[in-house]
């Protein structure tokens, strides 16, 4: 590491990760939910097919067109991952 870096934080956590796959009506859902400390409370969820993720909780499962947006879904695939997300998030 060079000298001149300069970092925001360098921290290294302990996580709980919950790897889960689960098909809808149309379109297959492989999920890494991980659970840590450092989010207040909220998850990183990551689309492991799709490559995309976001750090989720409860208010952002219910924010209107933020799932379709982060995991770049249609209305009705949203829903499926939002009616999941419910449950554990």
């Amino acid at each position: 590491m060079s000298e001149d870096q300069f970092f925001l934080y360098d921290d290294q956590e302990e996580t709980n990760t919950r790897f889960v796959s689960f098909m809808g009506e149309n379109h297959r859902y492989d999920l890494a939910i991980m659970t840590t400390d450092r989010y207040y409370g909220k998850k990183i969820v990551i689309d492991l097919q799709g490559s995309h993720y976001a750090i989720i909780g409860q208010d952002d499962v219910e924010e209107p067109g933020y799932l379709e947006h982060v995991y770049n879904l249609t209305e009705v695939e949203a829903e499926e991952l939002r009616e999941f997300l419910r449950q554990v998030i």
